[in-house]
């Protein structure tokens, strides 16, 4: 939803080959100190350039002995060369496949003896890598040290490419037997046409299978550069420690370029409705159209907005008129997913077949009305309370926060973002979140994608 960050599961349980238990009682003691302490504000943001460039962003937090880093590139799938699709996400596959010399399974030891966890990750626009470790030198360090190898000097192995392709291969058919990811892919064609925001972050078989070791190549030296990155830290260090680490992440990368923009979002023509023949016992039902993007002025008020239409749950619109009141779904929702250019604006349910059309007639008289007359003074005061009664709690670990500032950094939002949160959300009126609706929506040019069994009437059959 927009206003809200994609959550990494928080995990502080660590292990240590040599000491876990004394590691884990410590981190156990202090998470439950922290915990009993009231909520604090929000995290105070600290930002600054590398010496060679790269934008960091820190936030000093010593409730718990640990730090979490994250770097971010401008890498993600929507970089993916014409054809090659797929290519972002097998780079971001690769790094720690074997680098500097090391083997995958070296690399990987190297994480785990020292309690550490690494990861990655890619979507459209971004591609990242983290890790969380332990605050102690001792730890700390050497993981780091890891973490540099793996960032600076990928090796590639041939045997890692094609062990890491023929997973994706194995996931792009495991779709077919998906009819919600069926369903999200047909949705994201539909709507961006030609856009690199089309196809999926995973690529489709075709272009998967096309993909070299030298593709490989080509794109991390593109990309993985420090003027392509955004440097995020959290946690249990001081300002001159945090700006040593990020120098000496930065130092591990050559300098290079910042690719340019991505095209901007074509507005739809006309509606259609693209169905998607599937033997599932349910319909699956997204409708929408490209929404809106990240640091967009309407920002807060389609994100007040969108919670009171399908974004809270029990209590949303959607949910009453789909579910409580007629029983069609078991859910009902919608959401902005905000990007570098306009992301979707989603609403979605899964029904019986018999009553798919039916289904999509209250979906799409629901979103029309609201955004015709907009809320209720109620229901924004209702959400009003909810939103900013729940925003600590989106604020309350280190996982949390380190999402929210490479967000912040990757998209240039104001530092302040956290600080005027619950600000922006009280300020927005009912005649806001109605002009934002009208401004940013149009029900007559929204795509529908239902993937279920045949159906007459759509614009497009699969």
């Amino acid at each position: 939803m927009v206003g809200q960050v994609a959550r990494d599961e928080d995990k502080p349980v660590y292990k240590n080959m040599n000491s876990g238990r004394a590691v884990r009682v410590v981190l156990g003691a202090a998470l439950f100190a922290l915990l009993c302490a009231p909520l604090a504000a929000a995290p105070k943001i600290r930002h600054w350039q590398t010496g060679n460039g790269a934008g960091v962003y820190f936030v000093e937090l010593h409730q718990l002995p640990m730090i979490d880093v994250r770097i971010t590139f401008d890498a993600g799938s929507a970089r993916d060369p014409r054809g090659k699709e797929g290519l972002a996400l097998l780079t971001n596959n690769l790094l720690d496949e074997g680098a500097g010399g090391e083997s995958a399974d070296a690399i990987s030891y190297g994480f785990e003896r020292l309690g550490a966890q690494y990861s990655a990750d890619v979507d459209h626009d971004t591609a990242s890598v983290s890790l969380r470790s332990l605050s102690d030198a001792a730890e700390m360090e050497p993981a780091l040290d890891n973490l540099r190898r793996v960032l600076g000097s990928p090796d590639f192995p041939k045997e890692a490419l094609e062990r890491q392709r023929n997973r994706l291969l194995v996931a792009i058919r495991a779709k077919q037997q998906n009819p919600g990811a069926l369903a999200s892919d047909a949705f994201q064609a539909a709507i961006y046409g030609d856009h690199p925001y089309a196809t999926p972050t995973d690529g489709t078989k075709e272009s998967v299978q096309g993909l070299g070791r030298s593709d490989v190549e080509n794109f991390y030296k593109r990309y993985y550069t420090v003027a392509n990155a955004t440097i995020a830290i959290v946690g249990d260090v001081d300002r001159d420690k945090a700006a040593a680490i990020a120098e000496s992440l930065a130092a591990a990368l050559n300098k290079g370029a910042a690719p340019p923009p991505l095209p901007k979002v074509a507005a739809l023509k006309k509606a259609r409705t693209v169905h998607v023949d599937h033997p599932s016992a349910q319909t699956h039902v997204l409708i929408g159209q490209p929404g809106t993007r990240r640091g967009d002025p309407d920002h807060f008020n389609l994100y007040v907005g969108n919670h009171i239409l399908g974004g809270s749950g029990l209590v949303s619109l959607l949910f009453k008129e789909v579910r409580e009141k007629r029983g069609l779904s078991y859910s009902a929702y919608s959401y902005f997913s905000p990007r570098s250019r306009a992301g979707p604006f989603v609403a979605g349910a899964s029904t019986r077949n018999s009553e798919a059309d039916e289904t999509v007639k209250v979906m799409k008289q629901t979103i029309d009305d609201f955004i015709k007359n907009g809320p209720t003074a109620k229901q924004l005061k209702d959400a009003k309370k909810n939103i900013t009664g729940g925003f600590p709690l989106k604020i309350d670990s280190n996982s949390d926060i380190i999402a929210y500032i490479s967000m912040i950094g990757f998209y240039g939002l104001p530092l302040d973002y956290l600080d005027t949160f619950t600000d922006k959300v009280k300020a927005v009126t009912v005649n806001d979140i109605r002009s934002a609706f009208q401004r940013h929506l149009d029900p007559d040019h929204f795509v529908t994608v239902e993937v279920g069994p045949a159906a007459s009437g759509s614009d497009q059959k699969k």
